[in-house]
């Protein structure tokens, strides 16, 4: 049935409705308001398959081809929500480190995967090399299809849908990001910096507090951005569109009344991809909103310990309390010990809970018990690991551009030792605290042997216990 669809380019009718189930986004929420659902869309089962089998193929076409932009992170191979912040980040710090200041404007669009038209889809598929039974085959998959709402045992009368990707399929990312390809010529044109992922675009420049000219490209950018999403049916949200300013408190005043002029009114904070930013980089917010949650979820699991077996509390502790002292953390790299204090006093508390200890015991014999690394040594093995899959072709090009192998003048013992170059840089708290910095000068000092390693499993448990030793030495 699947090779008769692929050949035929057809997809079959009854794999076109979708089941929309209404899910209460928590459950403190008031479940008589509409606005606290979360519709979630099911697909039959064997139409994701089929999508599945496509989509392996279509991977292999677009990765051939290099079709995506470099800096599309959203729902690709070897990118993730922390290799684009990391990038974004780098830059943030190594301009904070030649005291220039940077603007960053995260765009909001509403419902962008709703509000995709098939027909532009389609011409944009067929503009990229999709073409005969392949386009045939996208030509059958997206119209047509229907969707019904079940709650409970009560279903609704059936709808069609006349746009967008189809929710709940493995497609409908994909598809997304082939939809905004030529809205990166939009932006290049102003010479503007972005990264995107998925429908999440975030646009930075920096500037000098006496050359403001930079922000009237950003601006016309964004208007440019409008006026493309406006052509194809999309709507960009510029209520919801925040912006930030990087730099000392002294030259963000001088920019405001520059930024009020365009109609760009700061934040102090923003979120981006879950990580929360602040005008100086301090993490103090980020830091302080993860611990609040990590000990509320601490709380109810202590509760339940008691009737709990140790693997079945650890299962949660990695869930609720490690996932997130993990989540993006190599951005907390060069931070002072006082500011990641917060993390390990959540990981230590954990260990406790885990264990059955008194919080008065020593943690560090604890913590080695239970093979857990402290959270200043898990920093270091994100950023590590990142810098071998950069080496080993297995990172994102925008974060491997920015690691340079060291090739020494004249035939020396470091020569085919794999170190990287390590650039100069003014800061300690904000250079010194880069990706391109930090990065290099813990990877020169792992042993050769470790370096030399090419094989991503097996450096992932030497470098673990490489650390091990350093902090349990």
């Amino acid at each position: 049935m699947m090779n008769c669809s692929l050949q035929t380019g057809v997809f079959p009718a009854a794999f076109k409705r979708a089941v929309v189930r209404p899910l209460l986004k928590k459950s403190n929420l008031d479940f008589n308001d509409l606005n606290n659902y979360r519709p979630d869309s099911n697909l039959p089962f064997l139409s994701k398959i089929l999508e599945k089998l496509v989509l392996i193929q279509l991977n292999d076409f677009i990765n051939t081809h290099n079709v995506l932009e470099k800096f599309q992170s959203g729902f690709r191979v070897n990118h993730s929500t922390e290799t684009t912040l990391l990038n974004i980040f780098n830059y943030f710090r190594v301009n904070y480190d030649k005291r220039k200041v940077t603007v960053l404007v995260l765009l909001d669009l509403s419902a962008a995967f709703d509000t995709v038209d098939h027909t532009i889809l389609l011409t944009r598929l067929r503009r990229i090399g999709l073409s005969d039974a392949v386009h045939r085959w996208f030509t059958s998959y997206l119209p047509d299809r229907t969707f019904m709402v079940s709650l409970d045992t009560c279903p609704s009368s059936v709808h069609g849908v006349t746009c967008g990707v189809p929710q709940g399929s493995i497609l409908g990312p994909v598809l997304f990001n082939l939809h905004m390809l030529p809205l990166v010529s939009v932006i290049r044109r102003h010479r503007v910096n972005f990264h995107s992922y998925a429908d999440d675009t975030q646009l930075y420049i920096s500037v000098s507090p006496d050359d403001t000219r930079p922000m009237d490209a950003l601006f016309n950018c964004i208007l440019d951005i409008k006026s493309w999403m406006a052509e194809n049916f999309l709507q960009l949200n510029q209520d919801e569109t925040e912006v930030l300013v990087i730099s000392p408190e002294a030259q963000r005043e001088k920019l405001l009344p520059k930024l009020q002029s365009l109609s760009l009114n700061p934040s102090s904070q923003v979120k981006n991809l879950g990580v929360t930013f602040d005008s100086e980089l301090t993490f103090i917010l980020h830091i302080k909103n993860i611990t609040k949650i990590g000990f509320y979820h601490l709380k109810n699991i202590a509760r339940v310990r008691p009737i709990l077996s140790r693997a079945n509390t650890e299962m949660l502790m990695h869930a609720f309390i490690t996932s997130r002292i993990d989540y993006c953390n190599a951005l907390l790299s060069g931070l002072p010990k006082k500011r990641i204090s917060g993390l390990q006093l959540l990981q230590n508390s954990a260990a406790h809970v885990l264990t059955k200890t008194r919080r008065r015991e020593h943690i560090t014999p604890v913590l080695e018990t239970l093979h857990w690394l402290p959270v200043r040594f898990r920093i270091d093995f994100e950023i590590l690991l990142t810098v071998f899959k950069c080496l080993n072709g297995l990172g994102p090009s925008y974060l491997s551009e920015l690691l340079i192998l060291y090739e020494p003048t004249w035939s020396q013992r470091s020569s085919g030792s794999r170190l990287l170059v390590i650039p100069k840089v003014r800061t300690h708290i904000h250079g010194e605290a880069s990706f391109q910095y930090h990065g290099p000068r813990l990877w020169n000092e792992l042993p050769g042997d470790l370096r030399a390693e090419d094989n991503i499993h097996v450096f992932r448990n030497r470098l673990k216990t490489h650390l091990f030793s350093l902090a349990f030495n």
